[in-house]
């Protein structure tokens, strides 16, 4: 399939009230049939995540969540990765699922809950480190870029893009998160398994591509050299000021064209992933120092990141008259704030999962009463449950990913319950997450195959069994 044809805890109980009398999946009158590709047509095969499938059935009396975990967490590995080496360096193309092409942001995702299981299979091992090493090559031939081709020679559908398109290229919106991404799977990879072997020259090449991408869309003298306009009917690709954004005033944050859910900012300063990238920034620069031994890179990266900090504290927080300090989701640094959240990571909601801020911080708090309350303007509540939708699919359309993404940042056992009961039962008997669906009719949903919020649900599920198994 082509791009074009394409709560809070005490308000969440009454939709589990509904969720706790549902009728247990069936199909054609056999309880929970096999949906998952067969083993003879998987694109990878590991025995530790067959094993933590195993472990995960055993040890849940919801047969229905083992059969969804048994579908969704492997998903990422049996549909979407190809394997190749060259050289005797290994390279890892990954799909979002429906859409034959790679995103920089999915494709860390897809494969980041499978780190921690990398040390005890080496093939997998070598599979992260090929989807790092693929990610390189795509930063260093367009660091503007968000998704790539396989074929570097592929001329994408996108004809009706007014941008420096290259051939290999499947989509060039500048999207802050998806030079964070990659930054987020190396570091982890490397923490976890302690392999410095894909942090060569040209990963360090990639490091200092981001940096200046990051400078440049400071703006603290011109735009930059980035532009992007579209021919389309559609107004969430329309970037404004001849494809260069709203404008915005110089105060040491970083703009980023597009959002997360791929949809044009109204205000560029996207305050997640301004947070996301302090984050990442210092990741880099510890990397830098402790792999390569570059103490100037370190210290331009550790400059960068602190003055994006400072900025957000500075200049990052608004006023909701009924919750109070709240971290607005764009800003454009002359005043203007957009309040609201969007459905995909990051998001001001998954801030804690990205460590971007600790849980208990109290500006979080408040942003999380706001983002699971009516006064989130993409906020949906209905008879199949409630959480946050965005533009991208529209009014009334709940994301599986950002429930999970409250039951990931929640510290409160009756909303993971309640947010992981809304999952289980809003799947409309595909045994797999969707990218959105329907708050009063689940059958009525988005992209049947979406790797990465399949993948995010076994996460949520795995997690929930290591730190709360009397959940499941």
């Amino acid at each position: 399939m082509n791009r074009k044809s394409f709560v809070r805890a005490g308000s969440i109980l009454s939709a589990g009230l509904a969720l706790n009398n549902r009728i247990p999946f069936q199909w054609a009158g056999k309880h929970f049939p096999v949906v998952r590709t067969r083993e003879n047509k998987r694109n990878f095969k590991s025995a530790a995540i067959e094993n933590a499938i195993s472990v995960f059935k055993s040890k849940t009396k919801d047969k229905e969540l083992g059969w969804l975990f048994e579908n969704c967490f492997p998903n990422t590995l049996d549909t979407t990765v190809f394997y190749e080496e060259k050289k005797g360096k290994p390279y890892t193309y990954v799909i979002t699922g429906d859409i034959d092409a790679m995103w920089l942001r999915d494709s860390s995702a897809q494969v980041y809950p499978y780190i921690s299981f990398a040390v005890q299979d080496k093939a997998l091992h070598q599979l992260i480190a090929g989807v790092i090493n693929k990610q390189v090559h795509f930063i260093l031939k367009d660091p503007y870029a968000n998704a790539f081709y396989n074929d570097e020679n592929h001329v994408g559908e996108w004809v009706t893009d007014h941008t420096e398109m290259k051939p290999g290229v499947h989509e060039r919106k500048f999207e802050l998160d998806s030079l964070c991404y990659p930054i987020r799977l190396a570091y982890n990879f490397w923490k976890q398994t302690g392999d410095i072997t894909p942090f060569d020259a040209k990963w360090k090449e990639s490091v200092i591509s981001i940096l200046k991408v990051c400078k440049d869309q400071q703006r603290k003298d011109t735009v930059g050299p980035y532009s992007f306009r579209r021919t389309s009917e559609w107004a969430i690709d329309a970037v404004p000021n001849m494809g260069t954004g709203a404008t915005v005033k110089p105060i040491g944050l970083i703009c980023s064209v597009f959002r997360p859910s791929d949809d044009a900012t109204i205000f560029p300063f996207l305050i997640p992933s301004n947070m996301f990238a302090v984050v990442s920034l210092r990741q880099a620069a510890e990397m830098v120092i402790k792999i390569n031994g570059d103490h100037k890179l370190s210290e331009e990266l550790l400059g960068i990141a602190d003055e994006v900090d400072m900025a957000v504290k500075k200049h990052a927080i608004a006023v909701n008259p009924k919750y109070g300090k709240i971290y607005p989701f764009e800003i454009d640094g002359f005043g203007s704030q957009l309040l609201m959240d969007d459905s995909n990571v990051p998001s001001l909601l998954s801030l804690p999962y990205l460590s971007a801020v600790a849980v208990n911080d109290p500006v979080y708090q408040t942003t999380r009463k706001f983002i699971l309350s009516k006064e989130n303007p993409y906020f949906f509540s209905g008879k199949f449950g409630e959480g946050t939708g965005g533009p991208h699919i529209g009014k009334d359309m709940i994301w599986p990913m950002s429930v999970i993404m409250q039951a990931m940042t929640s510290v409160n056992d009756s909303e993971i319950s309640n947010c992981i009961k809304m999952l289980q039962s809003t799947h409309a008997g595909t045994g797999f997450m969707h990218e959105s669906f329907h708050k009063d009719d689940p059958s009525k949903f988005t992209r049947k195959w979406f790797a990465w919020a399949n993948t995010l649900f076994g996460e949520l599920l795995w997690k929930t069994l290591q730190e709360k198994p009397y959940l499941l």
